[in-house]
């Protein structure tokens, strides 16, 4: 389904809807919206219920509206960031809810809009804000960061071997002329790196354009500073479910679950915890979830997903 141009194919779907568990009468948070390919079949289940889907992209907010709108009666759409659930739910009047999912990442939508300057592969601006109301772009990075604090973000935040040359590299093409556009930086990254491993691996910009984008949104800072405090807001019995779609992310996740269902920081020799530290629930994915291969088939950008689901048990906060 597309509404004003907002292509948004849900990864996980099924796995997601059957992980929440969603009742008639259930509340539910959508804190990364989008599309609403998540939240119209949510929505749908939760026909005596209330949906809270949250996006700071003003695009996905009007075309999840548009897609929505047969459930106006019991979905609320706040433009935000997902970090300030507690307040959004406390303007909404809720105390607690019964499922909180997230889909990191970038959407289709956002890589497929040549404007946003997401994607290597259309020639725009150094954009790359999920937020428009923020100033600060990714051009603003590209030519202001110095060369260690682009080794940093390149190496931290892209996982590229070549993170040091690349920095070396955009160093030093800004010193002849801003970098501006995603095919400028393109040609610089292109540089940095050796032929032979040019032709090996995929594009050679993917992974600095990932790193420059969760540097400019704070997406792993989010992430970690958010996913404690939305376990506390689930009721007793309620699930959060988060779709990754990279390792760090995924570490992150997984960190977060293994301390909220083992948070005892006492000695592992102490006979008795003394650290009053209480588990808030149970990690169900051991494993992640991953999508099937029909899914991967159809949809080549489910490939690197994983789905990690925590439950609340034993009482609120």
């Amino acid at each position: 389904m597309e509404e004003d141009g907002f292509k948004h194919v849900p990864v996980l779907l099924t796995e997601c809807l059957e992980q929440l568990g969603v009742r008639p009468d259930g509340i539910y948070v959508d804190g990364t919206l989008g599309g609403a390919g998540h939240s119209v079949h949510i929505a749908a289940l939760a026909k005596e219920g209330r949906l809270i889907g949250i996006d700071q992209d003003a695009d996905a907010v009007r075309a999840a509206g548009e897609r929505l709108a047969p459930y106006r009666d019991r979905v609320t759409i706040v433009r935000n960031n997902y970090c300030n659930i507690r307040e959004i739910l406390e303007w909404a009047g809720i105390k607690k809810v019964d499922g909180i999912l997230l889909d990191l990442g970038v959407s289709s939508y956002q890589l497929d809009t040549p404007g946003r300057g997401f994607s290597y592969r259309e020639d725009a601006p150094l954009d790359m804000r999920m937020d428009d109301r923020q100033e600060k772009t990714a051009r603003d990075i590209v030519n202001g960061y110095g060369e260690h604090e682009l080794y940093r973000v390149i190496r931290d935040y892209g996982e590229d071997n070549f993170a040091k040359n690349i920095a070396k590299h955009i160093v030093r093409a800004r010193q002849e002329k801003p970098i501006e556009t995603t095919f400028e930086l393109n040609e610089v990254i292109r540089g940095a790196i050796p032929a032979k491993v040019r032709a090996g691996a995929g594009h050679p910009s993917k992974r600095t354009f990932q790193a420059i984008r969760i540097e400019l949104n704070r997406e792993l800072e989010v992430l970690t500073e958010s996913l404690d405090g939305m376990i506390d807001l689930l009721n007793d019995g309620g699930r959060l479910c988060v779709i990754t779609f990279h390792s760090l992310e995924d570490r992150i996740v997984k960190t977060c679950f293994k301390r909220n269902e083992k948070p005892c920081i006492c000695p592992p020799d102490f006979p008795v915890c003394v650290c009053g530290k209480k588990a808030k629930g149970i990690a169900l994915t051991r494993k992640p979830i991953l999508p099937s291969e029909r899914e991967m088939e159809e949809n080549p950008r489910s490939k690197s997903a994983k789905l990690r689901v925590f439950e609340r048990m034993g009482g609120q906060s």
